[in-house]
C-alpha cells in the first residue's frame, strides 16, 4: 500500500542513513583522535582510570627527572670524596718520608700544607645544585642546617605517595663549619676536621694544645717526640678508613637510585601500556570499519533516493 502524505519506505531509509552517519561521524573521530575512549561519554570506568593512571604516570616522570639530579649530585660527591681520599695518601706519604733520618721536615710540612688547602677547596667545592654535604651546606646555608638523615625522592604510588632514599649524610660529611671555613685551621668537625676515639690527629682544623696546622707537624715532631709521627700516621690511615667507608654509603646509594631508575622506568611503561590498552583504538579495526561504513553510506543514500521515487510514480497513476 502507497500513501501519499507518508512515504514509510523513505522514512526507513533516512532513518537508516542518519544512523550510519552518526557512525561514520564517530569512526572519523576515533580515526582523527587514535581513542576509542576520548571522553567520560565514551565509557566512563574506562576513561576514570586511563586519567587516574596517566596522573601517576605524570608523577613518575617527576621522580625519574628527581632520581636524575640525584644521581647527579651522589656522582659528584663520590668524585669530590675519592679525590680527597687520593689527597690525604698523598699526606700519608708526607708522613713516610718524614720519619726517613735527614729527612727535609720543613718542605714536608709545606708539602702537607699544600695538600690540606687542596682538602678544603675539594670539600668546599664538591657542590650541586646548592647542596654539599661535604662540608655541610644545604640550599646554600651552612652547617648546623644538615640533617643526618637527608632524603632523595625514590619512588611514588597513588596510594602511598612519594618514598624516599634517606642517607646519613654526616657519614660523608668532611669538616662540619661549612662555608664559615676559610682556612686548614678553621675547618673543623667531620671526617677531617675532628680526631677520632684512640687517635690524637686530625687531618684539618687546629685543636690540639700546642699544635700547628691540622694537628700534623711534622717539624715538631722530632727527638723525643718522633714518636708523634707513628701516631700521625696511624690518625690518617684511620681518616682514610673513613674516607673509604663515606665513599661506600655514597656508592650504596648510587646502587640504590640506579635501581629505582630501572624501576620507575619500567612503571612508566606499563602504566603507558595499560592506558593504551584501554583508551587507544586499534587503527586496523578503525580503518576496516570507516570503508565499510563510507559503503553503507552510499548505500543509504541510493536507497533514500529510490524511496523517494515512489511520489513520482503515484503522480504518473493520474496522468
Amino acid at each position: 500500500m502507497t500513501y501519499l502524505l507518508t512515504n514509510a519506505t523513505a522514512l526507513t531509509a533516512l532513518q537508516s542513513l542518519t544512523q550510519t552517519q552518526n557512525a561514520l561521524a564517530a569512526t572519523q573521530q576515533t580515526l582523527s583522535t587514535g581513542l576509542s575512549v576520548a571522553n567520560a561519554s565514551d565509557n566512563a570506568s574506562y576513561w576514570s582510570i586511563a586519567q587516574t593512571m596517566n596522573s601517576d604516570n605524570g608523577a613518575l616522570g617527576a621522580v625519574s627527572s628527581a632520581l636524575k639530579v640525584s644521581s647527579s649530585m651522589l656522582s659528584t660527591f663520590n668524585s669530590a670524596i675519592n679525590q680527597a681520599i687520593s689527597v690525604v695518601n698523598l699526606i700519608k706519604n708526607d708522613l713516610v718520608a718524614a720519619q726517613n733520618p735527614g729527612a727535609n721536615l720543613t718542605q714536608i710540612q709545606g708539602d702537607i700544607l699544600a695538600q690540606q688547602n687542596s682538602l678544603l677547596q675539594i670539600a668546599t667545592g664538591g657542590t650541586f645544585n646548592g647542596q654539599n654535604w661535604l662540608n655541610g651546606t644545604v640550599n646554600g646555608s651552612t652547617a648546623g642546617f644538615m640533617g643526618s638523615a637527608s632524603s632523595l625522592v625514590g619512588a611514588y604510588t597513588n596510594n602511598g605517595g612519594v618514598s624516599t632514599i634517606s642517607i646519613d649524610a654526616t657519614k660523608v660529611s668532611l669538616f662540619t663549619t661549612g662555608s664559615a671555613a676559610t682556612s686548614v685551621q678553621t675547618a673543623t668537625g667531620g671526617i677531617l676536621g675532628a680526631t677520632s676515639t684512640g687517635y690524637s690527629y686530625s687531618v684539618l682544623g687546629a685543636t690540639g694544645t700546642g699544635q700547628t696546622v691540622g694537628l700534623i707537624n711534622v717539624q715538631g715532631a722530632t727527638g723525643t717526640s718522633v714518636t708523634n709521627l707513628t701516631n700521625m700516621l696511624a690518625s690518617v690511615n684511620n681518616t682514610i678508613n673513613q674516607l673509604e667507608n663515606a665513599a661506600s654509603t655514597v656508592g650504596a646509594a648510587q646502587e640504590q637510585i640506579a635501581t629505582q631508575q630501572t624501576f620507575v622506568s619500567t612503571m612508566s611503561t606499563n602504566l603507558s601500556n595499560g592506558v593504551a590498552s584501554l583508551v587507544d583504538a586499534d587503527m586496523n579495526q578503525v580503518s576496516t570499519r570507516l570503508q565499510a561504513l563510507q559503503t553503507q553510506q552510499q548505500l543509504g543514500v541510493q536507497s533514500l533516493s529510490i524511496a523517494n521515487q515512489s511520489s513520482s510514480m503515484i503522480l504518473k497513476l493520474f496522468q
